[in-house]
């Protein structure tokens, strides 16, 4: 195998469809079930009142509770046309009786998760607004994901009892979907859900690149994905400067992390610029293609995980190429600062001192803090190209994770832009926290014989990292997000998200370039 492969889009299908859910012929009916005060009640205006009664009534016995996340599968019976009736859990209702429009994204794809290997479901979960068609149908399509690439034979796993399993035995998501709407016809309606399946695509995208293992995924392939995924999409151009472009135009940092392997470095430009754009917002995403930590070389245990260190130019690569097929009227490029990071015998030393793109130098004390490097060249390029606002989004610090955990992401930067990035996940669903970068900590990063460390004390690890990072943006409005955690999924399954890769940031990015769209009117 050789080179890196994109996913251009979802490859399940997906239908708005105002067909009673007693009548669906599909494999499988997805229904929704909430906790109550005393007990479960399953979320339908459509079902028999005897068949509620009856599910209701054996929730106990089925081990069903309505609790999030839970996903129980039990034949269909007489009543209804499809076949197994599956129950995806929304939790408790909110004070006004609704759902958040996050808990309806999760329990769809809690459910569709669970129906790999089918040909045919229909999602009978509230759906009678934009915004619950919107959360309902990037649910649906963002759990039906499965990255089988190198599977064979992948049909002959014996291991098919639990469906859960599914991915990793192998099964391709479900086929095809219905989401059951009153709105099927509505305009509004089918905007939203279009919107849906581009970005299900885009970060099935960004998963696929992820999950790509690093021997066929390098900096090279990784310039090849992006002119791939960029092919026929209309306003956008694919500009990539090589390992000796990269020396030879003092891109320092690129050059330095990259020198230890025997596979040169990159910088992909990917810029997507329609015509009288509102707004121009550079993305920089930091794309370490596998991070062995360099001569300060990481433990052995978990660094295979470290394929994942590239996600947040995947996210960035995902998000451009969205934003041109959702036709967004803002010109955005993003900067893809591609490396991988090897203890070669070339490799930099702490101790080294490099010039990074535009002048500045930086003392390198721990070669495994090589992220914030190779992004202070894509930094100091977006600036320089003269955007609006730039953000970055890396898996830059093992801090981040001990202090938000493996879920939610952090963002710092400008106050406003930070803000903005916040406003943008949550419209999204996706978890993000501010955090600050306090002008106490700047000593941290202080060097004893170049303009800049590229790393400082154990505490305050990640707002050192982003202060790292604030040295090559200076006042320009900005935002980081660090997304160590979130972006690889190492653990158990939940909601829409399966394990490895998870496409974090796509969903914000998106957001935030749709929001300025609208306010740069």
């Amino acid at each position: 195998m050789s080179g890196a492969r994109v996913t251009i889009g979802p490859v399940t299908d997906v239908t708005l469809s105002s067909k009673n859910p007693t009548a669906v012929k599909a494999e499988a009916l997805v229904v929704a079930t909430a906790q109550t005060s005393d007990g479960v009640a399953v979320v339908s205006d459509q079902l028999p009142t005897d068949l509620l009664t009856q599910l209701e009534s054996l929730a106990p016995q089925l081990g069903v509770t309505g609790a999030r996340d839970e996903v129980r599968k039990i034949p269909a019976g007489p009543q209804l046309a499809a076949e197994v009736l599956v129950l995806t859990g929304l939790g408790e209702r909110a004070e006004d009786g609704t759902f958040a429009t996050e808990t309806l994204r999760r329990a769809a794809g809690a459910a569709t998760r669970e129906l790999a290997g089918l040909k045919s479901a229909a999602i009978a979960l509230p759906a009678s607004d934009d915004d619950e068609i919107t959360a309902v149908t990037e649910g649906a399509l963002l759990g039906a994901y499965a990255f089988n690439r190198y599977r064979t034979g992948k049909d002959s796993a014996k291991d098919t009892k639990d469906a859960a399993k599914g991915a990793k035995n192998g099964k391709d998501p479900v086929a095809a979907i219905e989401i059951l709407t009153p709105l099927h016809k509505n305009a509004k309606a089918k905007v939203a859900a279009e919107r849906a399946q581009v970005v299900a695509a885009a970060v099935h995208a960004a998963r696929d690149l992820v999950n790509t293992a690093p021997n066929d995924l390098y900096p090279a392939t990784f310039a090849d994905a992006a002119k791939a995924a960029a092919k026929d999409v209309r306003h956008v151009k694919v500009t990539v400067l090589d390992d000796k472009q990269l020396a030879s135009g003092g891109y320092g940092g690129l050059t330095a992390v990259g020198q230890g392997s025997s596979r040169g470095p990159r910088l992909v430009k990917v810029a997507y610029t329609p015509a009288k754009p509102a707004a121009k917002v550079a993305l920089v995403g930091k794309g370490i293609t596998f991070d062995s930590g360099g001569i300060s070389i990481k433990p052995a245990a978990g660094m295979e995980a470290m394929k994942s260190d590239m996600a947040g130019a995947a996210a960035v690569l995902s998000t451009v190429v969205a934003a041109a097929k959702l036709n967004l009227p803002v010109a955005v490029t993003g900067y893809l600062c591609l490396a991988e990071n090897m203890p070669g015998g070339n490799a930099q030393r702490p101790a080294d001192v490099i010039t990074i793109y535009g002048g500045k130098t930086v003392e390198v004390l721990n070669t495994d803090a090589e992220g914030r490097i190779v992004m202070a060249d894509g930094l100091v390029s977006a600036v320089e190209d003269g955007h609006d606002v730039v953000l970055d989004i890396a898996t830059l610090t093992g801090a981040q994770m001990v202090a938000l955990g493996n879920r939610t992401s952090a963002v710092m930067g400008t106050d406003d832009v930070r803000d903005e990035v916040k406003a943008a996940a949550d419209a999204s669903g996706e978890l993000f926290w501010p955090m600050p970068l306090p002008e106490e900590l700047k000593s941290n990063i202080k060097s004893k014989v170049a303009d800049v460390a590229n790393s400082g004390p154990r505490w305050g690890g990640m707002l050192n990292a982003g202060l790292f990072l604030q040295t090559f943006v200076g006042d320009h409005p900005w935002a980081h997000l660090d997304i160590a955690g979130p972006a690889f999924n190492d653990g158990g399954s939940h909601g829409y998200t399966s394990g490895g890769g998870t496409g974090v940031g796509v969903r914000t990015l998106l957001a935030f370039l749709e929001a300025r769209a609208t306010t740069a009117k």
